[in-house]
């Protein structure tokens, strides 16, 4: 099978691998679609250095499941379906209590965080667990259906964890890819005011059709003093979607009282300072959101298939998987939403 595999920092090579054979409880998956994350393209160009070579990245896949191990139940060969990149055991504690992405021995198909990172799906076939499937709603295009697990993390962040509630005024701070499905999960939820912050005019674009009601951009003016005009009380929830640590900085900056942040963006090691005695008089919240679990993909699933979020609206481009280094290439550049590759 093609499969783009990372061999060192910005060494990332169109291979022929052997295609993989389930084994038990086990599911080979035809990849259809996959998206390009951010995630991705920091392993890919060394901006993140916790990668072991050689890596198939990728970990937003939706395909056609091709082979069956022993012991599936349920799918079969030719279902369409989705794929949760983490893996998990299902038994120990952390998986007992419905938090799978904690799990002790987790492990993930072309992402990030565990120490067990298996190939990804920036490749033809992809091997994974039957538990991490889940069924591609008909309705749905792969495309669309391989963002389930970017909008699942958008779903965990803005509601599981940050407890948006209808009626809050909500920054967000990055309308990449990952920030678009924010956007939109924060407008399906009942956002009051709803301002969008990114330096692209491209992205704030597409985020006033997906329900922005304000759109700031730091390059040209004053991001902090545009968003206290727009909002005198301050927000009730800011949700950093960026990357870099400027954009934490700014979501620091809007602290009020009982303000809720969600670090999401940011997945390199660097620092930001807090006052410690108005984040106690304030009661200021921080939460933070990483990867997902099948609570998670299922309300995400959801979403999308009845149309309260639209991966279509917010894909720009798309590349055969035989030219991911042109992909590569728009990654690196501020015209782009999110990216798609097609094996």
């Amino acid at each position: 099978m093609l499969a783009a595999q990372l061999l060192d920092f910005n060494r990332l090579e169109l291979v022929d691998l052997p295609v993989p054979t389930p084994g038990p409880g086990q599911v080979v998956v035809r990849i259809r679609s996959c998206g390009f994350c951010a995630t991705d393209f920091k392993a890919i160009k060394g901006i993140r250095r916790n990668v072991r070579f050689p890596l198939v990245p990728g970990h937003e896949p939706a395909g056609v499941i091709s082979a069956v191990g022993a012991s599936v139940a349920g799918f079969r060969e030719g279902d369409e379906v989705i794929v949760q990149p983490s893996g998990f055991c299902g038994v120990c504690t952390w998986c007992r209590r419905g938090l799978t992405h904690y799990c002790e021995v987790s492990h993930t198909t072309g992402g990030d965080g565990p120490d067990d990172v298996r190939p990804g799906s920036f490749a033809e076939y992809l091997l994974t667990d039957a538990a991490t499937v889940y069924r591609k709603p008909a309705g749905i295009s792969f495309d669309a259906a391989c963002q389930a697990e970017p909008v699942s993390g958008a779903w965990k962040g803005i509601i599981h964890l940050s407890e948006m509630k209808v009626g809050d005024d909500v920054v967000v701070i990055g309308t990449g890819g990952i920030g678009m499905y924010c956007l939109q999960v924060a407008h399906a939820a009942g956002a009051g005011r709803l301002i969008a912050v990114d330096v692209s005019e491209r992205a704030l674009e597409t985020a006033r059709k997906l329900g922005a009601t304000h759109c700031v951009n730091p390059a040209r003016v004053d991001a902090k003093a545009a968003i206290a005009e727009i909002l005198p009380a301050g927000p009730d929830l800011v949700v950093e979607a960026a990357g870099p640590i400027e954009a934490v900085k700014l979501m620091v900056s809007l602290l009020r009282r009982g303000t809720r942040w969600n670090v999401f963006g940011i997945t390199t090691h660097e620092t930001f300072d807090l006052d410690g005695g108005l984040m106690h008089f304030l009661e200021a919240r921080m939460d933070a959101s990483f990867g997902t679990n099948p609570l998670a993909m299922d309300r995400a699933i959801r979403l999308i298939e009845r149309g309260l979020v639209d991966p279509e609206q917010v894909i720009s481009h798309r590349f055969p998987l035989s030219r991911i280094h042109e992909a590569v290439e728009v990654m690196a550049g501020p015209d782009r939403n999110k990216v798609i590759i097609n094996p």
